[in-house]
């Protein structure tokens, strides 16, 4: 597999750890990423990074559900163990998720028995907010702050041998004929570059405070939470159904400082220092498939990874290892095609 040449489309968290994935599944390719945005101008650069999927995130079938986030935890986790933990900018993460609107909110059927502690809440602890929260769970996570980890990542692609190459790919036929296999993470782009209509941006925003002396996580009602990371807290949140405005809106900031101010009072003295704002690509369900498809006479093989919504840096490394396999089988298949 030594003359295989891949082309990665995407350089944030799903992009970044598929070539990852590819160096490890195929020794001595040639293995190039493409992009158009890196590091600060992903909208993985915009995450908190809590490693928390949504009770409705979905792939093909429950099972490869469960197998993405499974893979992707122990993966984060094999990082969280290693002296290159902080470089990477992965560590674990504590805390509680309150409601008052109803228990299942509380509930992760997705987590429950991924991650080491995951419980029901005392009374006690339901007080530790305001708001005579009735619902809460408290559970032991991970976090992956990808302002981090997408340049540690990179540099661990280049060290071993792998390309960068930032160009803007209009049409995935115009890379016909250049490479053996395509990988396309482009996020919210391919929803033109696939005229897929499935995949809709969900706006998000977030607000970045100073704010050292809180060391765990709160969720409660109304997208609203607050996560620490290694050198800011984050803020959130907000969720915009098929919007694709990238810039800050004031509203938007007043309700999230309102309503985590609420929730947790000390932020009240916290200095902002950040506004972020970031399309989640979200598709029902997220799509890793493979797809050939005829150009100027020969095939071009495409494997498929985006549309995990604001989930990706929790996933990402689940459906890598999945799309890396596809890859594997749309190779062997070369004779058929």
């Amino acid at each position: 597999m030594s003359d295989l040449n891949i082309a990665v489309l995407g350089a944030g968290v799903v992009g970044l750890t598929t070539a990852l994935e590819l160096q490890k599944q195929f020794r001595g390719a040639r293995v190039t990423v493409l992009a158009d945005k890196f590091n600060e101008d992903t909208t993985s650069f915009v995450a908190a990074g809590l490693f928390r999927p949504s009770t409705y995130f979905r792939g093909p079938t429950e099972a490869i559900t469960r197998e993405w986030i499974r893979d992707s935890y122990n993966y984060w986790d094999d990082i969280r163990v290693t002296a290159e933990a902080s470089e990477a900018g992965v560590a674990q993460l504590s805390g509680y998720v309150f409601s008052n609107l109803s228990p299942h909110i509380v509930r992760n059927h997705l987590i429950e028995n991924v991650v080491p502690i995951y419980r029901a809440a005392t009374e006690e602890e339901r007080m530790i907010c305001p708001g005579n929260w009735k619902y809460g769970s408290f559970f032991t996570s991970l976090l992956i702050e990808c302002g981090i980890f997408l340049p540690w990542a990179t540099d661990k692609f280049l060290n071993a041998g792998g390309k960068v190459r930032r160009k803007t790919v209009d049409a995935l036929s115009h890379l016909a004929g250049q490479y053996d296999v395509t990988v396309n993470c482009t996020g919210i782009g391919a929803k033109f570059l696939c005229n897929d209509y499935k995949l809709v941006p969900i706006r998000g925003q977030v607000l970045k405070v100073h704010a050292p002396w809180v060391k765990m996580f709160f969720y409660g009602d109304y997208d609203t939470y607050v996560i620490p990371g290694f050198d800011s807290i984050t803020l959130g949140g907000s969720r915009h159904f098929d919007n694709f405005n990238l810039n800050v809106c004031k509203y938007d900031s007043l309700g999230i400082r309102e309503r985590c101010d609420s929730l947790l009072p000390s932020l009240k003295t916290a200095k902002l220092i950040g506004q972020r704002v970031g399309l989640r690509p979200h598709r029902d369900p997220v799509r890793v498939e493979k797809e050939v498809t005829n150009v100027y006479e020969s095939k071009m093989k495409i494997v498929h990874n985006y549309g995990h919504g604001g989930y990706g840096v929790t996933t990402a490394p689940g459906t890598a290892k999945y799309a890396v396999q596809l890859v594997k089988e749309i190779l062997a298949g070369n004779s058929k095609l």
